[in-house]
């Protein structure tokens, strides 16, 4: 077995790949629309990578409450000061550099147009 996918429902679907693809460079790999069922499913993935992050855009639909139980998707970077840096000048919402007790800063995270959080780890 294997991971498949992670799927986050997005309010407006155009500022969320532009999001995606601007702050990762996620490439679509496949849509697929539904529009007498009023949705629309794109996914997307890293270059070099299989696993696909779904978002889904439910026409129509106010913003989501994402509630206190979703935590954050991650995605591993080996230039971490790098990427940082680069969204943060780019105008995202990032945080500053973060570390666990006793190791050097090993993660930040970026929140998506919908208030996703999406941490960015160094790359083991």
């Amino acid at each position: 077995m294997k991971m498949a996918h992670t799927c986050v429902r997005v309010k407006d679907l155009e500022a969320s790949l532009d999001f995606y693809q601007r702050a990762f460079g996620f490439v679509e790999s496949r849509r697929r629309d539904f529009p007498e069922n009023k949705f629309t499913l794109v996914y997307l993935t890293l270059p070099n990578d299989d696993y696909e992050l779904e978002l889904t855009y439910n026409y129509d639909h106010a913003a989501y409450d994402l509630g206190n139980g979703y935590g954050h998707i991650a995605i591993a970077t080996d230039d971490l000061e790098g990427l940082h840096a680069q969204q943060k000048a780019a105008g995202f919402d990032v945080t500053d550099l973060k570390n666990l007790p006793g190791v050097p800063p090993s993660y930040y995270f970026i929140v998506d147009p919908d208030g996703y959080k999406v941490e960015v780890i160094r790359e083991k």
